[in-house]
């Protein structure tokens, strides 16, 4: 991987199709930083060295550098703009309030937006349609903070924390509105964001971090049809 840094100190233990882990592949892409990839099997065979670098949850993502590990990915993000922070381009904003708005939003997404779209795939009937009303109220919300900047990123001209916070789950929440036929992103009433969704995953440096929509249809399809089937007996 081309990249800046020294190798063999950066580690990220991940699953490819993580959001989550997508995220701090984009970071890192993005500060253009070395790093070893090594899968991880969470399902079933977690390996020594997971569950050493993160005993408190035991999840990927995890970042290793010099041999000390970084847990969370929005933590991950930040650590990585803080330890490379000579390196272009930066993803945190200079002016400490702006700095607190975007720590705001990203929180935001974790907290809010990623709970209701989970809540929108798992659901059936009532329960899904209210899932799907919260998530798209809560992506409004983030069509306004998008308004409020007048750029074509939450970061500004270049791609910053909200921006990943939200690019990272973004193949995710597009496989979700194939896998149930709702909309989420809607070209309507969120254009900025449909705009915005279009334009962060053509980004040259993005792209190639994004996991493949193709076998993450697939993978979702499959939990759905178990969602969605019947108990033994019936």
């Amino acid at each position: 991987m081309e990249g800046w840094g020294e190798d063999g100190q950066v580690k990220l233990l991940g699953v490819i199709q993580s959001p989550f882990v997508v995220r701090v592949r984009i970071a890192l892409a993005l500060k253009g930083i070395h790093y070893e990839f090594i899968e991880e099997d969470i399902c079933s065979n977690k390996s020594q060295l997971l569950v050493q670098s993160n005993p408190v949850h035991k999840k990927v993502p995890v970042l290793i550098h010099k041999g000390k590990p970084v847990c969370e990915s929005i933590i991950i993000v930040q650590y990585i703009e803080e330890a490379w922070e000579s390196k272009a381009p930066f993803l945190m904003p200079r002016d400490p309030y702006d700095r607190a708005i975007a720590r705001f939003w990203a929180a935001f997404i974790d907290d809010k937006v990623i709970p209701s779209i989970v809540g929108a795939f798992r659901g059936q009937g009532e329960e899904q349609q209210k899932a799907v009303e919260e998530s798209v109220a809560n992506l409004l919300l983030l069509e306004e903070a998008l308004r409020s900047t007048g750029k074509a990123y939450f970061g500004g001209d270049g791609i910053g924390l909200v921006d990943i916070a939200l690019g990272g789950p973004l193949v995710l929440i597009q496989t979700v509105e194939k896998v149930t036929n709702i909309v989420l992103i809607d070209t309507e009433k969120t254009p900025l964001l449909s705009a915005w969704a279009d334009q962060f995953c053509k980004a040259d440096k993005v792209k190639k971090a994004l996991p493949d929509g193709a076998e993450l249809f697939v993978l979702l399809s499959a939990r759905r049809a178990k969602l969605t089937s019947p108990p033994p007996g019936n």
